[in-house]
């Protein structure tokens, strides 16, 4: 078995959403292809500490703010691979070509206009498209109206992922009602999943599903669909959403919620602890705000899903 070479890299991302790529230069192995910024993690390092010392090497750049993201294992030829990926937001100077890289800005909602990506860094790509919010509807208690006008809100305000949850309507009823939704989705670029129905997900057209325990646990294979979350309370289940395939996962809940006031919180240590490895994006869920969302990204989360206040 050949030893896991650990590597921190590195996604530079630009206020208008536009991450960095770098074309691996002549003299490397696996020259030309193109990859995200990063190095290897020396004895003794941090991985952010070795993110930190990579990106002054190779670009000239200071990190200022970095948040712990996922991490994506690749068996190469030469090497297994395991890749500790930050989200880069903020940064001291402009990135230069220090070992002969060519650079290219690219968005994760427009095909890429470089080629070929490095094996182990096209997943990523996916999960950047993914974005921080995750909004769960809430008509048992706004009404389907009411809903439906702070949905129009929300779209005008940037919501681009939206699951589609109501426990109390029959499954008629939520057809009817992605019916009523997807138009407002479809004309603002953003997506919608249907909970806990695979069958009700296709035939709606919505973009996705997301699975509830007990799917997640006797499912065998992933969905035939687009998009597929999967909510998680541990860490088994973070890593049978893993296995399945699944895009990302919710794992909750982080704080006390009204809905579910005798379920043990995890916090935001437990809630890090259980997202750190992660392989796929993960979602913080459950008595969280909007301004919540700097502190999930600092504890590992790729972002916050909200019910209530998303529609406040």
């Amino acid at each position: 078995m050949t030893k896991t070479v650990e590597v921190a890299a590195a996604v530079l991302l630009r206020p208008d959403g536009a991450f960095l790529l770098a074309q691996r230069p002549a003299d490397k192995i696996w020259a030309g292809y193109w990859e995200f910024p990063g190095g290897k993690i020396e004895t003794g390092e941090t991985a952010h500490h070795a993110l930190t010392r990579e990106l002054r090497e190779e670009l000239g750049i200071d990190t200022v703010t970095a948040y712990p993201w996922i991490t994506r294992t690749f068996e190469y030829p030469h090497a297994t691979v395991r890749l500790h990926f930050f989200r880069v937001t903020e940064w001291r100077g402009e990135p230069q070509p220090h070992e002969g890289q060519t650079f290219a800005w690219q968005h994760a909602d427009r095909p890429l206009a470089v080629s070929p990506m490095l094996p182990a860094n096209a997943p990523v790509l996916r999960a950047l498209a993914l974005p921080s919010l995750y909004a769960i509807s809430n008509v048992a208690e706004l009404g389907e109206a009411e809903f439906l006008r702070r949905l129009d809100i929300a779209l005008r305000n940037g919501l681009k992922l939206a699951q589609l949850r109501e426990k109390q309507l029959s499954r008629d009823a939520i057809c009817a009602l992605a019916q009523r939704m997807l138009p407002s989705l479809r004309a603002h670029g953003a997506r919608l999943l249907i909970n806990g129905d695979v069958e009700l997900a296709r035939e709606t057209g919505a973009d996705g599903v997301q699975l509830n325990g007990a799917q997640l646990a006797s499912l065998q294979s992933r969905p035939d669909v687009e998009w597929c979350g999967a909510s998680c309370h541990n860490a088994e289940e973070l890593r049978r959403a893993e296995a399945l395939g699944c895009d990302f996962a919710l794992l909750s809940p982080v704080l006390p919620t009204r809905s579910h006031p005798d379920t043990p919180a995890l916090g935001w240590e437990k809630f890090a602890a259980l997202a750190a490895g992660a392989s796929i994006p993960v979602y913080a869920l459950g008595g969280l705000e909007l301004a919540d969302r700097q502190t999930a990204w600092r504890h590992g989360a790729h972002g916050i899903a909200l019910l209530r206040q998303a529609w406040a």
